[in-house]
């Protein structure tokens, strides 16, 4: 799981964004959680779940710093496991207290989320001296827990004011969900290990314990969907408690995104493969999808190269395609008729383009992807960034053509790499 930003910007767009910059963000949120789904499919190192996890937090709530705690009952307090933005020594040594006196000590006794907006004016706990020490003025705390015991508290903490809410809140509940699952999953085969090391077990055990991995890896894969139906549930509450139309709309629109990361999610935990995905035929799924939930007189042809697509590269890809098609079939088939085409084909060694043309009027007079303050163009844009390409539009008379060159393999350099606190 990768992601070349290592920081997030300080304010969160519902502080000052509009309705356009908040839908970006959930969305992205959810895809971070997705992501992540996959990423705790594939690892079975306990610290490497954790550093992600509080990675990926840190820049789904647009905060510069989360940690990880694991609660060690002999001593009953946490240790700081893993982190993003805390000081050398954090990571790895400081302890704090889980009486229920502290916010971590009371979401991790109760299981219930605490959100603190002001810790300056909290009377309900006690600030921990980190927090202090790092300037924090807000926070989230969650239960990590798997199927058995707890394992810790997952945190969000800002040093900058704000107000974290409760579609924050489902996001990192999700995430420490996820966590949670891993963990046992990664628990659970250590042990396996172990025991076969020691005892030689027989066939039967080892079946029973493949069964049990199944299971665990089943759960991670519902509780990914769990919190991408919070989020598509959330969105649909706003569109109907909305008087604008146009807000209406693009709720609608943020919906369906957070669907079709939902389909994209589902189709790749079903394959054998956890890492790797057949282009071909994840994508053309994904357009027979598409095509059955168009208009029956519109047409949707696809041409895809038998190649095998890292499924950190698949996500970003089925996204972009679903907006670009979404698109094309809202603006450029004004008469219900047209034919939309995609592409994605080799273009040279280790790269592969996308296109997608239409058969609609073209692009506007004037038309500038770059400064478009539309959501889907800045959608567009964002995933093409991740896919590691740049977007190409062409417009004539034929109508409206899209292309971008991408590597298959996702390789990110050193320096961009986050590092461990």
């Amino acid at each position: 799981m990768h992601d070349n930003r290592t920081t997030a910007p300080a304010v969160a767009p519902e502080e000052g964004g509009g309705a356009a910059e908040e839908l970006a963000h959930r969305l992205r949120q959810q895809q971070l959680t997705a992501e992540y789904g996959h990423f705790a499919l594939r690892t079975l190192d306990t610290a490497a779940l954790l550093q992600e996890a509080t990675r990926a937090c840190a820049l789904g709530l647009h905060s510069e710093l989360c940690k990880a705690m694991e609660f060690l009952p002999e001593e009953q307090q946490f240790v700081v496991r893993a982190g993003v933005g805390w000081k050398p020594g954090v990571v790895g040594h400081a302890r704090l207290r889980a009486d229920a006196e502290s916010p971590t000590g009371y979401a991790f006794r109760t299981g219930e989320p605490v959100i603190s907006n002001d810790l300056e004016a909290e009377t309900r706990f006690r600030t921990p001296q980190l927090l202090l020490e790092h300037g924090v003025k807000r926070a989230i705390n969650v239960v990590v827990q798997g199927e058995g015991k707890r394992f810790g508290v997952l945190e969000v903490d800002s040093p900058t004011e704000g107000r974290f809410n409760e579609a924050d809140v489902a996001f990192m509940q999700g995430f420490a969900n996820l966590l949670g699952v891993a963990i046992e999953r990664q628990q659970f085969e250590a042990a396996l290990i172990a025991s076969e090391a020691r005892a030689q077990a027989g066939e039967a055990k080892l079946e029973r314990a493949l069964a049990h991995q199944e299971v665990l890896t089943r759960e991670i894969s519902h509780r990914v969907k769990n919190s991408l139906a919070i989020v598509g549930s959330l969105l649909a509450l706003q569109g109907r408690m909305s008087t604008s139309c146009d807000l209406k709309q693009a709720l609608a629109d943020a919906q369906a995104r957070v669907h079709t990361i939902a389909q994209v999610h589902d189709r790749l935990w079903r394959t054998d493969e956890v890492e790797t995905i057949s282009l071909a035929g994840f994508m053309g799924d994904l357009c027979d999808q598409m095509r059955s939930a168009a208009v029956p007189t519109l047409t949707l042809t696809y041409d895809f190269a038998a190649v095998t697509l890292p499924t950190d590269r698949a996500v970003p890809l089925a996204l972009l395609v679903n907006e670009l098609v979404t698109n094309a079939f809202k603006y450029a088939c004004p008469t219900g008729t047209e034919e939309v085409r995609i592409a994605v084909k080799p273009s040279s060694a280790g790269l592969l383009r996308l296109e997608v043309q239409d058969q609609g009027p073209g692009l506007p007079f004037a038309f500038d992807a770059q400064t478009s303050a539309s959501l889907g163009m800045k959608l567009i844009a964002s995933l093409s960034k991740q896919l590691g390409g740049r977007p190409e539009w062409r417009s004539s008379d034929a109508g409206a053509h899209f292309a971008l060159d991408f590597p298959i393999e996702d390789a990110p350099r050193e320096d961009e790499r986050p590092e461990s606190v």
